[in-house]
């Protein structure tokens, strides 16, 4: 019998787009003799909407927007549950959400909460992967040498902005940047190479999170690593994107049509092994389960440094993670998605051996 596939994407996020684009790669490179795909798709309102088992791929990203039948997350999300994911058989989640309300815990809480197994990280390391404050923190803790930052808060810089901009500009100097603590792809990320610069690059990042991050650009390569499994985490061969962007924005990775991946990267032997070594132990410094890609810089004195890990790569036709793989060890873009998708179950099947009543 088939293992029902409940792949879930959209999500009320600013990242709604990408988590289209890597739902539409991914169901479209399925094995459907393997497995039963239930696309479940939600609204930028929150709204779950299912049409059923998916058969053949859909033909363009557009086709994979539903209407729900119910306009209220409670409402519409459990009449999916109940409907699609509730019957009897052997089932498995594969969340493709990215950053806020699904790369953040939260989906992960609901399926542990279903006692339904799922692919990726669990709730704790999901929470801190998303928050680059809390896990600079953690990382630190863990010995991995990052670039220095500060992190603050909306009211703070409501209260002591003059304060904070002399603190940053003493820190950090300029370029620095500023980030959302908890977004990715590069969304409400600026590059600040003074005051005036830096004032407008925190008012725009205020508008996608309530927190930030400000860090001291380290000039040099941008590097990253793609990490699987669970106890036994293994690393790929090194990446990077070979690009004439000083700054690789939100449109850099996704608009460029010139980007090169240079896979492996070319880097000294014992740089490779040290930033694989560097990735798996930021792997496991931050609980993280199933897959997780990390990023590096390395400057031009070869010392490296840990940028952050993405929990939830993406998995278009032009990221980076599935391709690391294939060039690491020849493992095809199907096969790692069955891949990751016994880890779910591994790791499931792992958690029912906790005794929950004395």
């Amino acid at each position: 019998m088939k293992t029902k596939l409940f792949v879930i994407y959209g999500g009320k996020s600013v990242e709604h787009e990408i988590s289209l684009r890597t739902a539409f790669t991914v169901l479209g490179s399925i094995d459907r003799e393997k497995f039963e795909v239930y696309p479940v798709y939600i609204t930028q309102e929150g709204a779950w909407c299912c049409s059923g088992v998916q058969r053949e791929p859909r033909a363009s990203i557009n086709e994979l927007a539903m209407e729900p039948e119910a306009s209220s997350p409670p409402e519409s999300m459990g009449s999916v549950l109940l409907r699609y994911m509730s019957g009897e058989g052997k089932k498995v989640v594969l969340p493709l959400l990215h950053g806020s309300n699904g790369e953040d815990g939260t989906i992960q809480g609901l399926m542990e909460l279903l006692d339904i197994p799922y692919v990726g990280n669990g709730v704790l390391s999901a929470a801190l992967t998303l928050d680059k404050a809390v896990s600079k923190g953690l990382l630190a803790q863990a010995g991995i040498r990052q670039t220095e930052h500060i992190s603050f808060r909306l009211e703070q810089w409501g209260e002591e902005s003059a304060m904070l901009l002399d603190q940053m500009e003493e820190a950090l100097g300029y370029p620095c940047y500023v980030k959302p603590a908890t977004l990715g792809s590069s969304i409400g990320i600026s590059r600040c190479e003074d005051r005036d610069a830096l004032i407008r690059g925190v008012e725009l990042a205020f508008q996608f999170d309530r927190k930030l991050v400000v860090e001291r650009e380290v000039a040099g390569r941008e590097i990253q690593v793609a990490v699987m499994g669970n106890e036994r985490p293994l690393a790929s061969l090194p990446g990077e994107f070979i690009h004439r962007h000083r700054f690789f924005d939100f449109e850099s990775k996704y608009m460029d049509k010139e980007l090169v991946m240079s896979i492996p990267a070319e880097l000294p032997e014992d740089v490779t092994s040290r930033i694989r070594e560097y990735a798996v132990q930021a792997y496991r410094a931050l609980c993280c389960s199933g897959l997780a890609r990390v990023d590096f810089f390395l400057d031009a004195g070869g010392s490296i440094y840990l940028n952050e890990i993405n929990a939830l790569p993406g998995f278009t036709g032009t990221s980076m993670y599935p391709v690391m793989w294939e060039r690491t060890n020849g493992t095809a873009y199907s096969e790692l998605i069955e891949k990751l998708i016994d880890y779910a179950f591994m790791r499931h099947a792992d958690k029912q051996t906790v005794q929950y009543a004395r």
